[in-house]
């Protein structure tokens, strides 16, 4: 009689499980490690980041309109809670929740 699970197939299943759950656990374990996104990076100076959205002039930038920060935009990931997260727009960066830049989308 054939076993219902191979001891191969077993490991195999075990091994993609913990890649699954390394792949779901590692963005938010590593978010509190990211570098700041320092405004003089050519990438934040092309999308006009700022640290503090208080300091965007709404003459300068058209587009920005008060209210409007990093915390509250959908590109923007992370707990509510966090002063610095992940932003799509500058991977591998964390951006301050307090900040702004012209691809700023509303969070649905």
């Amino acid at each position: 009689m054939k076993p219902v699970l191979s001891r191969r197939d077993a490991i195999k299943n075990l091994a993609m499980a913990a890649g699954v759950v390394a792949l779901k656990v590692a963005p938010d374990a590593r978010a509190a490690e990211l570098p700041h996104l320092n405004p003089t990076d050519p990438v934040a100076m092309a999308l006009a980041y700022h640290e503090n959205a208080q300091t965007v002039s709404a003459k300068d930038f058209p587009t920005y309109k008060a209210g409007q920060k990093c915390a509250t935009c959908a590109q923007v990931k992370g707990a509510d809670s966090d002063a610095w997260r992940p932003c799509n727009l500058f991977p591998q960066k964390a951006v301050n929740a307090n900040g702004w830049c012209k691809v700023w989308v509303k969070k649905s």
